[in-house]
């Protein structure tokens, strides 16, 4: 069992050992595939790529793309880890403030930019390509949080009996919102449709009055901001009152347009930076961007505020924004929407909350009777969840979000942007990658920043791209080291100026084809330019380079490598030696082509202390016995020798089962081999395996049979196998032999009583028939008998027939 684990435990290091080359070959393998010409260019190569600016580290042949390669070769190569640029990414809080912990009546009052719900809130992020850099987000919901409520209510005539509720709405919405904080402000504006035909009648009768019969009704309009966002209530109620009904010819409504009159016309509205509600209240459909060429509007919505007077002044001018336009203008002023319409279109607005983050569907009753339960439902389920949304990514950066969410919910990718059921007071946290894949142009800062969508507040992330080396700074330009001034010498290799190349910059790019340069790329009486492993630049061969990044061409014509020596067991050298321009350099005690004889005799070292046991001789650290009786790797093992089986008899049997001659001494006389137990003769070890084998039979002291078989593998190690059962004779068992005698003679008389009684049966048969037969040939009956005698008698009465009285 031991060898057995031993064997898994080397394969599985094996294993891991060329599972782990391979990866490293492969990020070797993109570092030299990038042809880095210079220290920055090697690092944006990938994260695991490092750059030796050692002066002297090329061999002859090699390209200055040659320094850029994984650490660990650069190592192998000879290259000290004080000479290796490795830049890492690492990230700095620049503003960590912790976040507010406030309570709803707290003495203190705090101004709602005092108030802190997301840490950190500023860091910056230096970023090396690939290497993704991770930083930890917490959000906390403070509770006693300003709110701005601004209710948009559409004034069409069928708003009639709704209009008459929400009169007195400021002051019982305002009773209702001081359950959930003490910083309440409230606004109020009204929509119909674009003052144009086919949304509206254009006659000055309806222009003036659009309602029909005795209905006073006032005139048309796109948008009015009625009352700015404020804490009085009963002004509220009061400029509500005064409102009237309006009317238009189609069912949609022009309630976009106001919508985003509401998001970018924070000014006039008098939005804070705290949270931002707005209610649309409607019972109709909306119209949205193309709607507009019905009346000739075909200018697309700019997205900018034009209130004049509080009233929208170009609905005329600009078409309906697209909803996609809405999203992104309700995102950057951070307004959370409540869609308070009636059961006919709760279908209609659901889709539409779908496309609009951080928004909610009321059931508006028809009166709209319900709307302060309504807003309240709506508030509580839009701050029970919080969304992390980011600004616009550079160019070759990406972002990833994992969220670690109340009860110990986790999620990855897009959900893992978001937590759900949040409660005022509780505290969630994010774990947030940003990774560059590739460095700006002009290697400028960029800033990033991620916020929950409906808030303020945001964490401001400043980018710092690592593209160049720090011996880059250090660089000396026109540096005599490169041909004459001819580059900047810097991080161990020179950068060429325009117009110049090779390792030193000796040559110009006229003069890179000269067939008079390739003849001092040519071996002597040979027609091949560095050898067919590379190509000739300014006189001097630049050797290939091979996707096995350990594999390497060299030599002033690139005629040699490293991986083209004999090899043995699979690996170049036998993995004993260095392959030095197609020959093998044998590290000491090896020797031969492949570095694969040792001339390490201790494998040879026989247990008597004789090289192969004096039976042989000891060839690359292996016994060639010469006797040919002999075998094993010490030439100890004798198949036809007798006294083997004998010899370890009572080892085996005392470690086997604890018996025999040697028991009270086993631990100190029989621990020199390696046990197994088998369960039979058939499981034991067959001939034909590697090691030498001998099958062994022996009788114990109890006079039982155990079998085993003794051998000696390649390491020297002696390995018993036992089989697990002593094979004893057994005694005589009485009782069935009694019982067999009794039954046989029962069954002995019983079978001999029934031929008895079949003889006797046949006989009276036999006697019958000859009866039978006799009677049947006889020649007389009874009547013929002459010795028959009748056996009637006649006497006669002398007095029979006289008379009387005589």
């Amino acid at each position: 069992m031991a060898e057995i684990n031993l064997k898994f435990l080397t394969w599985a290091g094996i294993l891991c050992c060329l599972i782990w080359s391979g990866f490293a070959q492969q990020a070797g393998s993109d570092c030299i595939k990038a042809n880095a010409k210079s220290c920055g260019e090697c690092i944006q190569a990938g994260p695991k790529c490092g750059w030796c600016k050692k002066t002297d580290f090329l061999q002859e042949g090699e390209p200055t793309s040659a320094r850029c390669d994984d650490l660990e070769a650069l190592r192998n190569k000879g290259c000290p880890m004080e000479d290796i640029e490795n830049p890492r990414g690492s990230k700095q809080v620049l503003e960590d403030r912790e976040v507010t912990n406030r309570k709803i009546g707290a003495a203190e009052k705090l101004k709602p930019e005092a108030i802190t719900q997301i840490q950190p809130q500023k860091l910056v992020l230096k970023l090396r390509v690939g290497e993704p850099q991770t930083f930890s987000l917490k959000f906390k919901r403070a509770e006693d949080y300003p709110i701005d409520l601004y209710y948009l209510m559409d004034l069409s005539y069928s708003m009639k009996d709704d209009l008459e509720n929400v009169k007195s709405l400021g002051t019982a919405l305002m009773q209702e919102m001081q359950k959930i904080t003490s910083d309440f402000r409230i606004g109020f504006g009204s929509f119909v449709e674009k003052t144009v035909m086919p949304y509206i009648s254009t006659t000055p009768a309806k222009l003036r009055n659009p309602c029909t019969g005795d209905q006073n009704c006032t005139s048309p309009f796109s948008y009015k901001n009625v009352l700015s966002l404020t804490s009085e209530g009963n002004r509220f109620n009061e400029l509500v009152g005064k409102q009237h009904i309006s009317g238009n010819l189609d069912s949609p409504e022009g309630g976009f347009d106001a919508i985003m009159q509401v998001a970018v016309c924070g000014d006039q509205i008098g939005w804070r930076n705290v949270t931002r509600l707005l209610v649309f209240s409607t019972d109709a459909g909306f119209h949205f961007a193309g709607d507009g060429k019905l009346g000739g509007i075909v200018l697309p919505n700019d997205g900018k505020c034009h209130l004049e007077n509080n009233v929208y002044t170009m609905s005329h001018y600009y078409d309906y924004p697209s909803i996609a336009h809405l999203v992104q203008k309700l995102s950057e002023n951070n307004i959370q929407t409540i869609f308070a319409v009636t059961e006919e279109f709760q279908a209609v607005y659901k889709e539409l909350k779908n496309l609009i983050p951080k928004s909610a569907v009321g059931t508006l009753s028809s009166n709209s009777s319900n709307v302060i339960q309504l807003i309240i439902d709506a508030y509580n389920s839009l701050s029970s969840e919080v969304i992390l949304e980011n600004s616009k990514l550079p160019k070759g950066v990406a972002i990833s979000y994992k969220s670690y969410c109340k009860n110990g919910v986790n999620d990855t990718q897009e959900d893992g942007r978001k937590c759900s059921n949040i409660s005022i007071g509780d505290e969630v946290r994010f774990e947030i990658n940003v990774t560059a894949y590739e460095c700006p142009k002009k290697g400028q800062n960029e800033t990033i920043k991620i916020k929950p969508l409906g808030f303020t507040e945001e964490v401001e992330i400043n980018l710092q791209f690592i593209c160049e080396c720090q011996c880059q700074s250090e660089g000396e330009p026109n540096s005599p080291a490169c041909h004459e001034g001819n580059g900047t010498f810097e991080c161990g290799a020179c950068r060429c100026n325009e117009g110049r190349i090779g390792r030193l910059c000796e040559c110009s790019t006229d003069e890179v084809n000269s067939e008079d340069m390739d003849a001092y790329c040519r071996r002597e009486n040979s027609t091949e330019i560095c050898s067919n492993n590379g190509e000739c630049i300014c006189g001097q061969c630049v050797c290939k380079k091979r996707e096995n990044t350990n594999e390497v061409y060299s030599g002033k014509y690139c005629e040699c490598d490293n991986f083209n020596c004999d090899r043995s067991n699979g690996l170049i050298c036998g993995g004993n030696g260095i392959c030095k321009c197609r020959v093998c350099e044998c590290f000491p005690n090896f020797t031969g082509s492949a570095c694969d004889c040792s001339l390490d005799t201790t494998p040879c070292m026989a247990s008597n202390g004789q090289i192969c046991n004096g039976r042989g001789t000891c060839e690359c650290g292996t016994c060639n016995c010469t006797d040919p009786k002999f075998q094993g790797p010490t030439c100890e093992m004798c198949q036809t020798c007798l006294g083997v089986c004998a010899e370890h008899k009572d080892c085996v049997q005392c470690r086997a089962f604890n018996k025999g001659e040697k028991k009270e001494t086993c631990s100190q006389e029989c621990m020199h081999f390696n046990m197994t137990r088998v369960e039979s003769r058939d499981k034991l070890p067959q001939p034909g395996q590697p090691d030498p084998l001998s099958h062994c039979k022996e009788k114990d002291v109890d006079d039982c049979w155990f079998y085993f078989t003794y051998s000696v593998n390649s390491n020297g190690e002696a390995n018993v196998h036992v089989v697990e059962t002593p094979e004893c004779p057994s005694g005589p068992d009485i009782i069935p032999i009694v019982a067999g005698v009794v039954a046989g003679i029962v069954l002995i008389g019983l079978a001999l009583l029934l031929i008895w009684k079949l003889l006797m049966i046949i006989h009276d048969r036999r006697e019958f028939a000859k009866f039978e037969k006799e009677k049947m040939n006889a020649k007389w009956d009874t009547q013929e008998n002459p010795i028959y005698k009748s056996p009637i008698n006649n006497f006669k009465n002398p007095n029979y027939g006289r008379k009387a009285g005589l």
